[in-house]
């Protein structure tokens, strides 16, 4: 029920001006007549901004929540910050918090009574977040029509049944190949072979989180084996034990592993590997645009990016697959302050602050005009693998087996992959409950 309030009392701050525009069909002269087309011309000529503030008492108080990382926090700071001189008629308290958005869904709804207000997450959680009625449909909107300026993939992941739920912030949550050209030829880039070659003769590492299932499904991808959402929008059908696929899934799981043996090869996350290529250890690594001011700082010249590389499975150079992805920023159906929240939002996702955006964390912005102008390495090596990807689209129960599976494949310590594969779909596939 409080949902529903919610949804009618943003209908109300947003349109409240637009409630008795047409004109009637009585001649009737009287002073009541008047008096009501004078309130409808009056009412006709505010916009829903200038309403919204007419409407506001007292302090607005807003919770944000944006990536950890000092990037996002920083230029979230000054969106924010420009917020208020924009609206400086308004008295505004917004805490601005640390949330990865791979987590948001999860932290959210613990309690999305008392979570965040606007929030930035993951497109794959769209689904989930709507089915929980968590999200507040962007069916209204303040100073621009998100599916008028953004990408129709971008709009299309933050759409539901024919519903906007989202507002598009940034097209480039997807991964790809850093390389240092110092030590890995551009020719060799393109194979992860030789580019494990080329980091054991200088000494150097090579960065991939194997016990990630992001990362772990680009191998298996690549070799045609699949993992998709079903269509209950909740469970995932999953075929990585295959044995009547060439290669077969046990082939591809002692593809990874003959890499992973590699001693060039680390199974490391993001902080770890931004911290060995800091220390001039670690000479490549499959990462995404989020890493490209850390990397760029300490490779200068010598950056390279480029689509992932191919791997040897069962005598064959297969071309590995990605997740593609989009982040999302969204408003809290159970927010206390839902026009200003859908505004704020708005705000944040407009095409001058994707720029900033991506200019503060290189991530690839999502409004069609300025995607067209921003070009990076790593941009364009997000676009070379996008012939590769897919959108991330799998159940909750994925994560759990797919992680502990890529544990596994790193370490080596099984004596029979297709069992392990057997075991690892069978949680993959079960039923979310």
């Amino acid at each position: 029920m409080k949902k529903k309030i919610v949804s009618l009392l943003l209908a109300a701050s947003m349109v409240a001006t637009l409630g008795a525009c047409g004109s009637s069909k009585s001649t009737d002269s009287s002073s009541k007549a008047d008096t009501s087309a004078s309130a409808d011309s009056t009412a006709s000529a505010e916009d829903p901004v200038q309403t919204l503030i007419k409407n506001t008492s007292g302090t607005v108080k807003l919770t944000l929540w944006v990536s950890e990382t000092d990037a996002y926090q920083k230029v979230m700071k000054e969106i924010v910050d420009n917020f208020k001189n924009e609206y400086k008629d308004v008295d505004f308290d917004i805490t601005i918090g640390s949330e990865s958005e791979a987590n948001t869904k999860d932290d959210l709804l613990k309690d999305v009574e008392s979570g965040a207000d606007v929030f930035a997450f993951a497109d794959d959680q769209i689904n989930e977040l709507v089915k929980a009625g968590a999200l507040q449909e962007v069916s209204q909107t303040y100073t621009y029509d998100p599916k008028e300026v953004d990408t129709d993939a971008s709009i299309n992941s933050a759409t539901v049944d024919g519903k906007l739920y989202a507002y598009p912030m940034t097209a480039s949550n997807g991964y790809f190949l850093y390389y240092d050209k110092s030590v890995i030829p551009d020719e060799d880039a393109g194979s992860l072979d030789k580019i494990l070659a080329d980091c054991d003769k200088a000494g150097k590492t090579f960065g991939m989180e194997l016990s990630n299932a992001w990362y772990l499904y680009s191998f298996f991808k690549g070799a045609g084996l699949e993992a998709t959402l079903n269509d209950d929008g909740k469970t995932t059908d999953c075929n990585w034990n295959s044995k009547d696929n060439d290669p077969t899934g046990a082939q591809v799981a002692d593809a990874i592993t003959t890499a992973a043996k590699d001693k060039a090869f680390k199974n490391l996350g993001n902080d770890d590997q931004m911290s060995a290529i800091k220390d001039g250890k670690m000479a490549a690594c499959v990462n995404g645009t989020w890493s490209s001011g850390t990397i760029s700082e300490a490779w200068g010249k010598n950056l390279g990016a480029a689509k992932l590389p191919t791997f040897t499975c069962n005598g064959k150079q297969v071309q590995m697959g990605s997740f593609s992805g989009f982040k999302h920023i969204g408003v809290n159906a159970y927010s206390k302050q839902p026009g200003w929240s859908m505004l704020l939002a708005e705000y944040i996702t407009n095409a001058e602050n994707q720029s900033k955006i991506y200019e503060a964390t290189g991530e690839g912005p999502a409004n069609k005009a300025d995607l067209e102008k921003a070009s990076s390495p790593a941009l364009d090596a997000l676009n070379a693998q996008a012939e590769f990807a897919n959108p991330q689209r799998v159940g909750a129960n994925f994560w759990t087996p797919g992680n502990s599976l890529g544990q596994s494949l790193a370490e080596g310590k099984y004596s029979d992959a297709q069992k392990l594969l057997d075991d690892a779909v069978k949680g993959i596939t079960a039923e979310v409950k």
